[in-house]
């Protein structure tokens, strides 16, 4: 009966050994850099490395546009007001040439003469 569980407990030790090895090496093609997920995440690793700087250069550039754009309102609302200083002075001062009175029109007749043509007879 010994002989049958030091069989028994033989083949148990070189059946987990067997399954080990297949693990260990299912587990190296898994971490393998070129085609496993290893490389998957190193691809995606330096895929946020650039969306991060280019997400921080977008940033500053429209930090950069937003005060250009704040300055530039600025300026247009403050010659706006002027503009409408200018306006309503205008409004104060006397016509330069006053404004002709349209003239009616004639009710005498309009009479005008026509060219004959050469070849053609009335």
């Amino acid at each position: 009966m010994e002989l049958v569980a030091d069989i028994l407990l033989v083949s148990g030790a070189l059946g987990a050994g067997f399954y080990c090895f297949v693990l260990a090496r299912r587990l190296t093609r898994f971490n393998d850099l070129e085609s496993g997920v290893g490389g998957a995440v190193a691809v995606l690793s330096a895929q946020v490395d650039d969306l991060t700087r280019t997400l921080a250069a977008a940033q500053k550039s429209a930090g950069v546009s937003s005060s250009s754009l704040t300055e530039l309102t600025e300026r247009a609302e403050d010659v706006a007001k002027r503009l409408e200083l200018m306006v309503a002075s205008m409004h104060d001062l006397p016509p330069q040439h006053p404004i002709p009175e349209p003239t009616p029109p004639s009710q005498e007749p309009v009479f005008s003469r026509r060219m004959m043509q050469s070849g053609s007879s009335r």
